[in-house]
């Protein structure tokens, strides 16, 4: 009966491991692809350089690009060992909990930032509007950031191996602090309702913005990013919420090495979870790909007009001698056809 038991959870651990490592190698792929094309959208279109919900994206977006690496690299090791080897090694077990939360943290957060900042910019009052600027957007950022940073070595410092457990927390007053704060406020309730919160009210807004007297260029950008934001955060709340919960779960009830069946299992369903909790670090790009048809004309506008000619240039060295005018040229096309987009 033990041996039939130890095959099942053989079985199911090995499954695990498969379903792990090809849905991560997938996620991976796109995660990066898209990931790479926000930042490039977002910093290369002049409409947006000086837009603060663009520019909380890009953060977003860097967070969830170095997340693939650390992601893809936890694929591997799980493959090649079985695990993701954070039982094996004291110092990838730290250093891993302590990526992951400021990487987890910040992407959560420059959600919540995107949101708040969208509401002011759309309210109908003019001293709200003017309350956010990009750089108090640039000063509250770098200093989330630091806190974030701070926090997460100070609570990823607090894990260790244990025998049977393998990389938990061994400090008690840290796992009370991550039970009932860390995972169900500060990565749980909190970023979901204000990310809530400030997308439904943005959107109130922006659906009474026809009424100001607004620029139309204005006005378009604030219902393309509003419309964004909101199916991001719908996205956002779906996808993160059931990993949280299982962390909240994980915590409190750690499964020991010495039921096999019942680590397997939770082995199993940590990588089901986990798997889902990754689309939200992917899926950005292709969200606002799908449900804007003005951000896939200025994706289209960035490769096109702007990447593609760049390349070329830099490739055709026969074009040298006229590089003046048709920088010149170039320039002048670029701006005016990103008014028309």
């Amino acid at each position: 009966m033990s041996s039939s038991s130890s095959s099942v959870s053989d079985g199911v651990l090995k499954f695990a491991t498969q379903y792990s490592f090809y849905t991560g190698c997938i996620t991976f792929s796109f995660g990066v692809i898209g990931n790479a094309l926000n930042i490039l959208v977002f910093t290369q279109l002049k409409l947006f350089r000086t837009n603060r919900c663009a520019f909380y994206i890009t953060i977003e977006s860097i967070s969830n690009f170095i997340y693939q690496f650390v992601s893809i690299s936890t694929t591997v090791l799980t493959s090649v060992y079985g695990d993701d080897a954070t039982g094996r090694s004291a110092i990838w077990c730290k250093f891993r909990y302590i990526l992951t939360q400021i990487i987890a943290l910040t992407t959560f957060y420059m959600i919540c930032f995107t949101t708040v900042d969208q509401f002011f910019s759309t309210n109908h009052r003019y001293n709200l509007r003017q309350m956010c600027t990009l750089k108090l957007g640039r000063y509250f950022t770098f200093i989330f950031i630091c806190f974030v940073i701070i926090h997460s070595i100070v609570l990823g410092s607090s894990y260790g191996i244990q025998p049977t457990l393998g990389c938990v927390l061994s400090d008690y007053i840290w796992i009370q602090y991550s039970a009932f704060f860390f995972y169900p406020v500060l990565t749980g309730f909190l970023p979901i309702a204000i990310a809530s919160s400030f997308s439904i009210l943005a959107y109130h807004n922006v659906r009474h913005i026809v009424r100001r007297q607004l620029p139309i260029v204005r006005r378009k950008l604030d219902q393309q990013m509003t419309a964004m934001v909101l199916m991001r955060v719908i996205v956002f709340v779906c996808f993160v919420s059931p990993y949280t919960a299982y962390r909240i779960y994980v915590t409190n009830f750690p499964t020991s090495r010495s039921m096999p069946m019942a680590y397997a299992v939770g082995r199993l369903t940590q990588a089901i979870l986990l798997s889902i909790n990754i689309i939200n670090y992917m899926i950005s790009f292709y969200l606002f790909t799908i449900f804007s048809s003005r951000f896939r004309r200025q994706v289209k506008f960035v490769l096109v007009k702007t990447s593609w000619q760049q390349w070329k240039y830099w490739c055709c060295c026969i074009n040298n001698r006229i590089e003046p005018e048709n920088n010149i040229e170039t320039h002048n096309i670029r701006m005016e056809s990103e008014e028309n987009i």
